[in-house]
This record gives structure tokens, C-alpha cells and sequence, in this order.
């Protein structure tokens, strides 16, 4: 009998803010892993990841490097990203490691670097909407403009880059992360969405932007022919009204139904929207497909259906 296969999203609270941060918190995500495995040590795991506040962090650090060494340009997007899936599953895959190893589970953890195709034409080139990087005076930003990047001025704080969100078209490293699941290890991949690159030929080039993790998680889910997408975030379920009194926890969710409440405006595009557009995406794609949004504390009954919201076709 084939086994299941799960793809696990990793949030913002998952990894933390800053080094120390990341640290302590790849431990908790560890042990949501861990108990995942150890329920069903048959269960084929892939493990995607944000990085959102981590390729800000070193996209800075590389223009105030810029800066300080002229003779060194600034580091491209697609270079963050790979630099942030770097530390980033070297420091998941480590605690993964001890924190199986400490139950006395031997499952190898390996970080794969994945490119993920974007469409040139994607209308999100000419509407950025990601705002990376930091702070920058006036006269810095007008310097990014003539260089035909795009930026956008926060009230009282200065400005600040703001780049492309396109959406994920295929992952090109999906044969080594099959190869290496069948092999019995957790694969942590397309981390912060995956690199953009466009295909121009037979070269991959970096492109200046960023991918929703949460929708390549789903485009992963879909072509490993994963059973469970699992997306892990700050709360347990999802919620109508949210922050208000009127605010309801929802137990299930259909297509239909979340397709209306996104058209609602139910769900804040910087938060939630992209974790229900994902489940929505994955779960419409077979009936056999289930999406689970729940907390990092919950996964593992979340994964046995047993609380968050559960998003299947009808």
C-alpha cells in the first residue's frame, strides 16, 4: 500500500524574527514535527517554510554591505532567498534531527534549495505588493526608482522596497524531493515560496521577486499527489469576523464556501488569506485532497482531523 504523503507549512511563528528568535523556535516546530512522525512513521513529510522576516534581514545586511564595499553590488532577491533557505533548513533540519533522535526514531532530514518557475508576464510584475528591506531616505529611494525597482513610502518612517508576488508555476527541483521521500527522509523545500527564476533557454535566471509560500506549498502538495496539506500558523482555526465579537471558529470549510468568504473580504490578505487560498487551491484539485489550517501547538491533531479547519472540495 503507498504511503501518505503530508506537505507541512511552516508560518512566521514557527521560525521567529531574528537569530536567537529562529533558535528557540525551530525547537517547537521540531516537536510538531516529531509528533507527526512518530503517530504514523510511515507518513511521507515535506516541510515548507516562511521567510519572510529573514530575507528582509539579509537583504539589508547585503545593501549596508553595498554600501560599505562599493565594489560590491547589491545582492539580488533571488540570492536572499537562496541564502535565507540555507540557514534556515540547516537550522529545521538539525533540530528536526536531535528531536527525533531524543525519541529514538532514526529518519534522515535534508534541505533541498528549490527554484520555482514564475510566469514573465504574471500582471504582479507591474502591481508589486511585498514590502522587503530597509528603511530608506528620500533621496535613496528616488536612487532604487532609477534603477527601475519599485518603492513605497510608510508614513513617518521612510520608504521601503516593494517587489513582485507572482504566483508558482512548477518546481524544478519536485524530482529530487520525490527521490528523496521515497528514500524515507523529511524534506524541507521551496522554503519562503521557493527562488523565482524565469526560464530563458536552458538557464534558470533569478527573478526580483518573492513567491507566497503558501501557494507553492499547495503547488507541491498537489504534484508529490500529497493526501494532507498542513498549514501551521498562530491559531487553531480559522475564524469569520475575526478580532470582533461576532468572531466564529469554523470546524470544516468547503470549496464553495471558502471561495465566498474570500470574496467577503473574510480573510486579511497579509495573514490568513494566503493560507485559505492555498487549502483552497490544494483541496479542489482531487476530493480525495484534504487542507488543515491549525496552529503549530495543534498539528498534531490537526493532522488527525481532530480540531483546526478541514478544507475539502464538498
Amino acid at each position: 500500500m503507498a504511503k501518505e504523503k503530508i506537505v507541512v507549512a511552516l508560518g512566521h511563528s514557527a521560525l521567529g524574527k531574528t537569530f536567537p528568535e529562529q533558535q528557540a523556535a525551530v525547537k517547537s516546530a521540531a516537536a510538531a514535527i516529531g509528533d507527526l512522525v512518530e503517530s504514523n512513521p510511515d507518513h511521507q513529510i515535506a516541510i515548507t517554510h516562511s521567510n519572510g522576516p529573514q530575507v528582509g534581514m539579509i537583504h539589508a545586511a547585503m545593501t549596508e554591505y553595498s554600501l560599505l564595499e562599493p565594489t560590491n553590488t547589491v545582492a539580488p532577491m533571488s540570492l536572499c532567498s537562496a541564502m535565507s533557505q540555507g540557514y534556515i533548513g540547516y537550522d529545521l533540519q538539525n533540530a528536526i534531527r536531535t528531536e527525533l533522535l531524543n525519541r529514538g526514531i532514526y529518519k534522515p532530514v535534508t534541505t533541498l534549495i528549490t527554484q520555482v518557475r514564475v510566469d514573465p508576464f504574471d500582471s504582479a510584475f507591474s502591481q508589486p505588493s511585498k514590502v522587503i528591506g530597509r528603511y530608506m531616505t528620500e533621496a535613496e529611494a528616488k536612487a532604487e526608482e532609477k534603477k527601475g525597482n519599485h518603492v513605497v513610502e510608510e508614513d513617518g518612517k521612510g520608504y521601503r522596497r516593494i517587489i513582485a508576488a507572482p504566483r508558482p508555476m512548477e518546481i524544478y527541483e519536485l524530482d529530487a524531493v520525490k527521490a528523496l521521500m521515497d528514500a524515507d527522509q523529511i524534506v524541507i523545500a521551496c522554503g519562503g515560496g521557493g527562488i523565482p527564476v524565469l526560464q530563458q533557454g536552458t538557464r534558470l535566471k533569478g527573478a526580483s521577486a518573492v513567491i507566497e509560500k503558501d501557494l507553492t506549498s499547495a503547488r507541491l502538495a498537489e504534484d508529490l499527489d500529497a493526501g494532507l496539506l498542513l498549514l501551521l500558523t498562530g491559531v487553531e482555526k480559522v475564524a469569520l469576523n475575526f478580532g470582533t465579537p461576532q468572531e466564529v471558529s469554523l470546524d470544516t470549510l468547503t470549496v464553495e464556501e471558502a471561495t465566498r468568504y474570500i470574496k467577503e473580504g473574510q480573510f486579511t490578505s497579509g495573514a490568513m488569506l494566503p493560507k485559505v487560498e492555498a487549502a483552497v487551491s490544494f483541496a479542489s484539485s482531487s476530493p480525495a485532497r484534504r487542507s488543515v489550517i491549525t496552529s503549530l501547538h495543534t498539528a498534531l491533531n490537526g493532522m488527525l482531523g481532530k480540531t483546526g479547519t478541514i478544507i475539502t472540495a464538498g
